[in-house]
């Protein structure tokens, strides 16, 4: 594997880790049962992410990052956190930011053509958990479910 997908593997995880982060303050937050439910099945994929990346990693003789924030990691979490005071609307926002950030980068690494085909596999797989994220999330303030009782989206 070379420097460049070790590089672009790494900085996943990262930005996964930093997610989770990101949704844990989320989810303290939020009153609605239903986005509660959706934003801890995302924290759930943003983990399998860490851990399936990291296995490509380990396998290719490589360290993966550790489990903690980085600086962009204390940034989104706080961001997060200050959002969320404002109840579940502010909460679904910030988090709509953070998908973006995360969309974003997941598609930078799907295009890049110096990954080995089988990472290439397992990034857009994530990648296609980012793109359900923002769609329920988008949806979710679009439809103003934090509004409506007893209704999902």
């Amino acid at each position: 594997m070379n420097a460049k997908s070790v590089d672009i593997l790494k900085s996943l995880v990262q930005l996964d880790i930093d997610a989770v982060g990101a949704y844990s303050q989320a989810i303290e937050h939020i009153e609605n049962t239903h986005i509660s439910e959706n934003l801890n099945k995302f924290m759930r994929d943003h983990q399998q992410h860490i851990d399936n990346l990291s296995n490509i990693l380990r396998v290719n003789g490589e360290e993966a990052p550790e489990i903690s924030k980085d600086f962009k990691g204390f940034i989104l979490e706080g961001f997060t956190s200050l959002r969320s005071i404002t109840g579940d609307e502010g909460t679904l926002k910030a988090m709509r930011t953070n998908e973006q950030l995360t969309n974003k980068k997941y598609k930078e690494a799907v295009e890049d053509l110096s990954l080995d085909t089988d990472v290439i596999a397992t990034i857009e797989s994530n990648y296609r958990d980012e793109q359900e994220h923002l769609s329920y999330i988008e949806g979710a303030i679009e439809a103003r479910i934090w509004e409506k009782t007893g209704t999902s989206y």
